[in-house]
């Protein structure tokens, strides 16, 4: 990702958005995450292989259509640079 998606992500964090493509390791099936704001959708990636999750293909879809969703890898880089400021309000 570069610095513009994720500034853009940072500033749509109170969006909703849509998580899929996540593996519950525990349960051997494809979990069904409820929708979330952005800021929630991207900590819960970036932390989710800690709760039992496989994440490898995980998708955050946000936005209006064109918007680039974000993938797993994204959402780590983005919890490391911004943290709980995805967050705030």
């Amino acid at each position: 990702m570069d610095e513009q998606a994720m500034a853009a992500a940072l500033a749509a964090r109170t969006q909703k958005a849509n998580i899929l493509g996540v593996f519950d390791v525990a349960n051997n099936t494809v979990a069904v995450i409820e929708s979330r704001l952005l800021g929630e959708a991207i900590h819960f990636v970036a932390n989710a292989s800690v709760l039992g999750y496989d994440v490898r293909a995980a998708v955050v879809e946000y936005g209006t259509a064109g918007t680039p969703d974000i993938r797993a890898r994204g959402c780590a880089v983005l919890w490391a640079k911004y943290g709980s400021a995805l967050l705030g309000p």
